[in-house]
């Protein structure tokens, strides 16, 4: 099977590497060249909840980083503008009322995506939207998503489904017209909840993302993240308190487990071209194992 190679629009980090923390530009770039190994064409690195200056040098050095490597797309805002009802492993020490002053703070043109809460909104999601930023739904717990373009990591740190009111996982399952990431590692969502997202989402809505954290693909057992102290077990990464806190499995081992599972469809990598209006940069050749064989970028071969 041949595919367009993937995009990771949902990523903290990897090979020991944290987008909130790197300072190094050649580092970045040393994750884009890994992850590109993986079928990881374009990604988006996504900061976590910080200070509104630590947030505005990380955009600049990413920023920097994509000046060399332009298969780095743009930043994925996670952060600083959700609720904290559903705050998961974020600091709420640093969240901001969703108003465009306080966007403003750390304003970027390079900054392409924005989770946010939609039921805290005060006038963000306009201003987002006049800006043509991705906004998405999550760390929330408002049913009404009718002013969004999607919704982060489906089903985790948001309200989920309920029979008797509006939720927001309800809401991204029955709007045919909202994208959706879903996490699809075998540990943040079961595979029950993985079969209901796949029959309720539309195929071409779907957004398969990681939300790897800068250990996945490293040695690295403990780290401190979103300033929560993050303990790896060889399963998953969590706080002392148990709260999951990202993923440590990048995108293709999830399209291995999706395919084994009879749950892969090529239209969910297409997707965030389509979501994005970018162009393929190269392909990958699927084994019948669900592994990849070859690699090609922008005419090369890279495995």
């Amino acid at each position: 099977m041949n595919t367009p190679l993937m995009i990771e629009q949902h990523i903290h980090g990897a090979f020991g590497i944290d987008f909130n923390k790197v300072s190094n530009v050649d580092n970045i770039v040393m994750v884009a060249d890994k992850l590109l190994e993986h079928g990881i064409g374009g990604f988006f690195p996504t900061l976590v909840t910080d200070s509104a200056e630590n947030i505005k040098r990380q955009i600049s050095i990413i920023k920097k980083a994509s000046e060399i490597c332009p298969h780095i797309l743009g930043v994925h805002l996670e952060g600083i503008f959700i609720n904290p009802e559903k705050k998961g492993i974020h600091n709420p020490a640093h969240f901001m009322p969703l108003t465009a002053d306080n966007y403003k703070l750390i304003e970027d043109d390079f900054i392409k995506i924005v989770t946010l809460a939609p039921e805290l909104d005060e006038g963000l999601i306009s201003y987002l939207k006049g800006k043509n930023v991705k906004v998405q739904a999550g760390h929330c717990v408002g049913g009404d998503l009718n002013n969004v373009d999607g919704t982060t990591h489906t089903f985790n740190a948001m309200s989920g489904i309920t029979h008797r009111n509006k939720s927001t996982a309800l809401s991204a399952l029955i709007n045919d017209e909202l994208f959706a990431e879903i996490i699809a590692d075998g540990i943040h969502v079961s595979d029950d909840a993985l079969a209901l997202f796949f029959k309720a989402k539309p195929k071409n809505k779907v957004l398969l993302v990681s939300d790897a954290l800068p250990i996945t693909n490293s040695d690295i057992k403990e780290t401190v993240f979103a300033d929560s102290k993050i303990y790896y077990d060889g399963q998953k990464a969590t706080s002392k308190d148990g709260t999951i806190a990202g993923s440590t499995t990048l995108l293709d081992k999830i399209v291995k487990k999706l395919g084994t599972m009879g749950l892969f469809n090529e239209q969910y990598i297409e997707n965030p071209y389509i979501y994005h209006n970018l162009s393929p940069f190269g392909e990958i050749i699927w084994n019948k194992s669900w592994d990849i064989s070859q690699i090609t970028y922008e005419g090369r071969t890279i495995s």
